[in-house]
Order: structure tokens, then C-alpha cells, then sequence
């Protein structure tokens, strides 16, 4: 592949884009035969068939006459290691070497449609797909080595994909010949050692092999290529023009043009305006023109409606629920929770604040794509390609078939970010309006301030406790945003594709008390305004979870204390023990594991007073996400006088069912614990009353390296169930341990999150302890 002209990226010709997409063209498979057919290659770089029959083990792998194997699972690597975990459970099922295996690109002109890599499930439906597709491949293999060797397939042993038996031999290549195996999956599809798949004890590699990340020695060496260095030719460069900051969802969202003055750029180069509807962009030949253009264009927009400010964003929802405007739904409810308040030994009621925050990729979003008469090809780091395809095909007004996207990494999303779906979407509409490709690359104030955030999340929280220390109730009440309002994106807005209605907005059952044993249980979710209200809103890194944990586990660890029990003990006496998922004790794994791992000393927490400017203490926490459970230890110290919290070490123990990869999942609970320290103690989104003033590093900052805390992980292996998700649940109790960690520090509540120095300092003096 010749290098491009600019650094770093490939000069894709349009030939080469053809063959990009991965090595197979997948047939349907025959009535009575083995084999399938091979289709003839397309012709056009827009051809996209996909997605291949999810039942066909061909639409997950392909042999090759030199005995290697071709991947494809409908995944992608965001960097959270499953692409290593994928391959393990092939290898071991196949039983091959992971050497042998590659991982094809995603892509919907060949790979199978699993679903968008998001919810931490690709190891968990993915895996499943893989694991049933290779035991249906290697039941077929083993019946054509069985015909060609003249024994009964129940003799014949296989290491290394070389079949042995009878005296002979014969390698998975030889039998295929780089034909298409036609072997229908089993349903449902297979957990590990269940059905026609390898029994567990004779597992070499999953949940066994620490090989490290396959993708980790090309990004180290820098010969890694991302969606940011790719290239192809007839290129042009193009940026977006919006505001410097969204408004609220509606008319702040759909940044509403009143004039564009052209001519402001007609000194820069080549480069020229675009536009459709609202939706308005420059593109030129070179990078550093259309970045000018973008910055110099003169644009004059319609104000948007007046919001409430991040100062009064609390009071705002308090004044919209008084006013009627919040209706409420009851989630979960278990016995009589107000007649247990009443009559309980303690009952303590409070109200815990979380502003919003943002996903904020180091690196930001980008897409390539070229759009002509006879379809599109968007290159780019989607986490769902299929969903972005059909949303591609409404808003070119092309053939689904005549619309291919394809997968290359980014700087990861942690959830619904703009690279899901806005970046492809509106480099295809910049293609098509320029008429020629497009990379477009967002600035910082684009990704940022243009985010689809995390909610905001108000919770009023009552419980209570008798005099043995037994949780009697637990009643929590959430003030929550609509989640999914970006269903219609930025780029579907401006263009004037009517907007989806968001779905109601809530708090998080799970995280709310779930993981104990409380026999009366209340929880309410009140469903807030988004229309000119507040921002649009999206999945973020274990969506809801961090937000409700951190009101529910700073409740729980109250009532510990009204008990005058230690915070461990008392989670362990009331620990959940009804069944979760698939088994039992999964809540009482992370809690006595996470607290082997820090070491924990049983104590009342906040019992001797703390004396000096500097005071330390430690919090521990329970929560999940992804039908995982995770236990989390913080110790921290705090500085009186400053209000800084400094987090010294986290301590984090998870339940992912039976972990496949094991060093990703550490490496995926180490991110986690980081990532949920910085949202703890520093982010936060900052607006007026008109726009988020998100827009660089400064104004939404984030944990630092001199910061950053010691972290210890253990994974709770268990073999007796189902795979479940590993890339976000540490996140949850972060926050709750951290404050539940200030409270054993300083004696002190803080119930806003972040706990940023300002607000500590305000806390300790409200408290007279500063």
C-alpha cells in the first residue's frame, strides 16, 4: 500500500477500497452440500449486501487453503481488548493456535450484524455467536476428516487445526480448500462448555491465556493506522461550522442559520462553503484551509431559548416537578416502604446532586467518505455499523444495499458519542453536497461542546435500619433527563429530518438497592422536560449507573453509620442473596473481595476525629452495570484548606461471570477506576444560559497524570456463569466510594458529584470543619 501524502495515514486508490473490506464475499449456503458458494468480488466500492445469515457459521469465518482463519463477528475494537478475547474463544474452539486466526474488519459488505459494540456485550453476546459458529465449523470439519481418513469422527483428535486419526492427518485447509463451510449454528447459542462446545475443563486458552493484546504492538510502535490517518484520493478536507457550544435539545441543537457571509473566505485558499438546511461545513484541498475557513466564516445564527445555567441547574428541576412537569413512574416496589420508615430504628432521608458530564475522546471524532451518484462508502470509528447504514440511506436518499460503512478505531467513546453516528453522517452529507470525498475531522470545541453528554441526575434518598442493623427500607426518587435524545443526531437536525421522541428519563433500578436484601423497596423515577430545557443526552460509560450508585451507596454507608456498624460489615450482614442472572453470591463475591484486596480493618467510619489540614480516610462501595458486579475500596486524602481531594489508591474487584481474557479485563477495570476517579473530582459541564461552555480542556478538565491514583484489581472468576459485561461496571461505585471515603476523612457529607475543591471547601465550612 503506497503512503499518502500527508503523514501517518494510507493512500487508499479505489481499487484498493474494493478489496479493503476483508477477504470474503459470502454465499448462501445448499440444500444437501457442505460447501457453500462463493459470490463473483463486487465491482463497485459501494456494494454493501451485508449482513450475511446470522445462523450460517460462514458468516463468522472463513478457512483459507493455508490453514489460517478469518474472523468476523460484527464488532469492533474500541481499545477495550475483546478483539483479543474474540479470538481466544475461536482458537479454543477451533482448537488452533491464536497465531493462525485474524480478526477481519468490520464492515457491512461482509461482516455479520451482532449488534453495536456498546452495553459492554461484545464477550457476551458476540462471544456466544463466535463460540456456537466455530462448534458448528468444527463438527463439519471433523465430518469431512472423518470421510477423508476412513475413521469415526468421535476418534479423531485435532491440535494446531490439524486433524489426526487412523494413522493420517489433514489440516482444516486441506479440507476446505478456501471453500465456505455451510454449518447452521445451534440455538439458542452456546455459553461456555454448554451443548456441542469444548467442556471447560479442557480450556487452554479462555479464561487461562495471558497473551497480551494483539492490537497493542502496532499502536505502540506507531504503525497502527486510525480512522485520523486515512486517505484516499481526490480528497478534500473539511470542518463543521456550529456555534462554539450547544443549547438545549431543540432549536439550541438545531443551530438555526439567519445569514452565512461567503466572500469572509474567499482569501483562504480553495477552500468553500457547503451547506444543507442548517447544516453548514468547508471543505478545501488542504487541512490547515478548511480548519481557517471554519474559524474565519462569517455566520449569524438565530439565539437560542434561555436555559437555566449550570449554577441553577438543580433548582431548575426542583421548579419544573413543583410545576407539574416531571411525572413519575414507579420502577420497582417491594413491600410497604413508608410504614417500614415509620417504624424503623433510624430512618435518615437526603438528596444527592450530579451535574452533567461528557465522553471526550483525547482524540476527535473523524470520518472518510465518498458519496456519488452510485452510493456511499463511510469509513469510520461507528460503534454500530449497520444502524448508521440505514440512517446513511435515508439521509442520501440511497439504496441500503448502495451504502457500506466501515469500522477503523478512533480515540475510543465510552458510550454514544458523536463518532457513533454524527461524524459519518455528516461527512456523507459534505461528500454529497461537494461532490467528492470528504475527511472531516471535528475540533476540540466541535467534540466537545456538541457532545451527546451524560444526564444530569437529582435523587432523593430515604432509608432505614432497625436496631440489629437489618436494612428495613430503601425509597429512592430520580429526577432524570431523557437518555436517548439523540436518536435523531445533530447532523439528521440540520438537515430537517423531524426529531425522534425521547424516551422517558429515569435513574437506575439496579444501582438503587438491589444489591442488598431489603424487604421494602421504593423506586420512582420522574421523567424531566428535555424539549429548550436541557442538552441533548446519551449513553455515557455505564449510563445512569455512576449518577444513582452514587446517592444510593452514600445512603447505605449512613444508615452503617447511624447503626454504629463498620461499612463493610454492615453491606455483608444485608448483602443481596436472591439470584442474579444465571447464579448466586455474585454481590457477596465483589464486597468480600474488594475488601481482601484493600485490606479492610473493620471500623466505624469518621470514629476518631481527624486532626491537621490534611486528613485521610477510606469508602467502599457496591454497584454494576452489564449485568456484572463490581466492589470498589478508595482511600483518599483531603486537604482542609485547599478542598482538594486526592485519591491515593483504588481498589476494585468484579463479577463478569466466566471472564474469557483476563489481562483485558484488568487492563478494562484499571481505565475504569481512573476514568472514574476524573468524573468524581473534576468533570463537569459547564453553561450559561444560553450554550455549553464545554469546549476545551480547561473548561472541562479531567484527571492528570501527577493525579492519578495507585490502582489494585482482582477478577472474581466464575466459571459457573455466563459471560456478562466487562467494560464499565468499575465505574459505578467509584464515585460513592470516594465520598464515602471524605465522610470517614473529615466527618463531613458532600452530596453534589464532582467533588471539586470549591464544593468541598463549601461542605466543610457549612459543617464548621475546615
Amino acid at each position: 500500500m503506497a503512503a499518502g501524502p500527508d503523514v501517518g495515514g494510507p493512500l487508499l486508490s479505489r481499487s484498493a477500497l474494493v478489496k479493503r473490506g476483508g477477504v470474503l464475499v459470502v454465499g448462501l449456503g445448499l440444500s444437501g452440500s457442505v460447501f457453500v458458494h462463493r459470490a463473483g468480488a463486487a465491482v463497485s466500492p459501494f456494494a454493501s449486501p451485508g449482513p450475511p445469515d446470522p445462523a450460517e457459521a460462514s458468516s463468522y469465518l472463513a478457512i483459507h487453503a493455508d490453514g489460517t482463519v478469518a474472523v468476523k463477528t460484527g464488532r469492533v475494537e474500541l481499545g477495550q481488548g475483546s478483539m483479543t478475547g474474540l479470538l481466544l474463544i475461536a482458537a479454543e474452539e477451533l482448537d488452533m493456535n491464536l497465531e493462525q486466526l485474524t480478526f477481519v474488519r468490520h464492515d457491512t459488505r461482509v461482516s455479520p450484524d451482532s449488534g453495536g459494540t456498546f452495553g459492554s456485550s461484545s464477550i457476551a453476546i458476540a462471544g456466544a455467536e463466535l463460540r456456537s459458529a466455530c462448534t458448528a465449523a468444527r463438527a463439519t470439519l471433523l465430518g469431512l476428516a472423518a470421510a477423508k481418513l476412513g475413521v469415526p469422527a468421535s476418534t479423531l483428535t485435532v491440535s494446531g487445526g490439524v486433524v489426526s486419526g487412523g494413522g493420517g492427518s489433514v489440516s482444516y485447509g486441506e479440507l476446505v480448500g478456501g471453500r465456505l463451510l455451510a454449518a447452521t449454528l445451534p440455538f439458542p447459542v452456546l455459553q461456555p462448555g454448554q451443548g456441542a462446545s469444548k467442556p471447560i475443563s479442557s480450556y487452554r486458552l479462555v479464561g487461562i491465556s495471558r497473551v497480551p493484546r494483539l492490537d497493542i504492538p502496532a499502536k505502540v510502535t506507531g504503525t497502527y493506522v486510525y480512522i485520523h490517518g486515512v486517505r484516499v484520493p481526490g480528497m478534500l478536507h473539511a470542518r463543521l461550522v456550529r456555534p462554539l457550544g450547544q443549547g438545549a435539545y431543540g432549536d439550541g441543537t438545531l443551530a438555526r442559520i439567519l445569514s452565512v457571509d461567503e466572500r469572509s473566505i474567499s482569501h483562504i485558499g480553495d477552500a468553500r462553503v457547503v451547506r444543507r438546511g442548517d447544516l453548514l461545513a468547508v471543505v478545501a484541498s488542504q487541512e490547515y484551509d478548511a480548519i481557517q475557513a471554519s474559524t474565519t466564516l462569517r455566520v449569524v445564527y438565530r439565539n437560542p431559548p434561555e436555559i437555566s445555567g449550570s449554577g441553577d441547574l438543580f433548582g431548575t428541576m426542583r421548579a419544573l416537578d413543583s410545576a407539574g412537569q416531571a411525572p413519575a413512574r414507579i420502577q420497582v416496589l417491594q413491600g410497604d416502604v413508608d410504614s417500614a420508615l415509620g417504624s424503623a430504628a433510624h430512618a435518615l432521608s437526603a438528596s444527592y446532586a450530579y451535574h452533567f458530564q461528557g465522553h471526550m475522546p483525547i482524540g476527535p471524532s473523524c470520518a472518510v467518505a465518498d458519496v456519488g451518484a452510485g452510493g456511499a462508502f463511510v469509513m469510520c470509528n461507528t460503534q454500530d455499523a449497520y444502524t448508521m447504514r440505514g440512517k446513511l440511506a435515508q439521509i442520501l436518499g440511497l439504496p441500503v444495499d448502495n451504502v457500506r460503512v466501515q469500522y477503523w478505531e478512533g480515540a475510543s467513546t465510552f458510550g454514544n458519542s458523536p463518532a457513533r453516528y454524527d461524524a459519518g453522517e455528516a461527512a456523507a452529507v459534505i461528500s454529497q453536497l461537494a461532490a467528492a470525498p470528504v475527511r472531516l475531522q471535528f475540533m476540540r470545541w466541535d467534540e466537545q461542546g456538541w457532545d451527546n453528554y451524560g444526564p444530569a441526575l437529582l435523587t432523593d434518598m430515604r432509608g432505614s435500619v432497625d436496631s440489629a442493623g437489618n436494612l428495613t427500607a430503601l425509597d429512592d426518587t430520580a429526577f432524570g433527563i431523557p437518555a436517548l435524545s439523540v436518536a435523531t443526531d445533530v447532523t439528521m437536525q440540520n438537515i430537517g429530518i423531524p426529531y425522534a421522541t425521547p424516551g422517558p428519563g429515569s435513574g437506575d433500578a439496579i444501582n438503587s438497592g438491589s444489591q442488598y436484601a431489603v424487604a421494602n423497596r421504593r423506586v420512582t423515577a420522574k421523567s424531566l422536560p428535555i424539549w429548550n430545557t436541557f442538552f441533548k443526552t446519551s449513553a455515557l460509560r455505564a449510563p445512569h449507573c455512576p449518577q444513582t450508585c452514587f446517592a444510593s451507596e452514600q445512603m447505605v454507608d449512613e444508615l452503617a453509620h447511624a447503626a454504629g456498624a463498620d461499612p463493610y460489615e454492615f453491606r455483608l450482614r444485608n448483602i443481596a442473596t436472591d439470584q442474579v442472572n444465571d447464579g448466586f453470591g455474585q454481590w457477596r463475591d465483589v464486597l468480600t473481595g474488594v475488601a481482601e484486596l484493600a485490606g479492610w480493618q473493620p471500623r466505624v467510619a469518621a470514629a476518631s476525629p481527624r486532626t491537621g489540614t490534611v486528613v485521610a480516610g477510606r469508602g467502599i462501595a457496591l454497584g454494576g452495570f452489564a449485568a456484572s458486579q463490581a466492589g470498589v475500596v478508595a482511600e483518599v486524602e483531603v486537604n482542609r484548606k485547599t478542598g482538594k481531594i486526592t485519591v491515593t489508591h483504588l481498589y476494585g474487584a468484579q463479577v463478569a461471570g466466566f471472564s474469557v481474557y483476563l489481562p483485558g479485563i484488568e487492563n478494562q477495570m484499571e481505565g475504569n477506576l481512573i476514568m472514574g476517579a476524573s468524573r468524581a473530582l473534576r468533570e463537569e459541564v459547564p453553561f450559561n444560559r444560553q450554550r455549553s461552555l464545554a469546549l476545551d480542556w480547561v473548561s472541562y478538565p479531567i484527571l492528570r497524570f501527577q493525579d492519578a491514583p495507585r490502582v489494585s484489581t482482582a477478577i472474581v472468576q466464575r466459571k459457573d456463569l455466563a459471560s456478562t459485561g466487562s467494560g464499565e461496571p468499575p465505574s459505578v461505585p467509584v464515585p460513592a466510594a470516594i465520598a464515602n471515603a471524605f465522610f470517614d476523612a473529615t466527618g463531613v457529607r458532600i452530596r453534589m458529584a464532582p467533588m471539586t475543591p470549591g464544593r468541598v471547601r463549601a461542605v466543610l465550612a457549612a459543617a464548621g470543619a475546615r
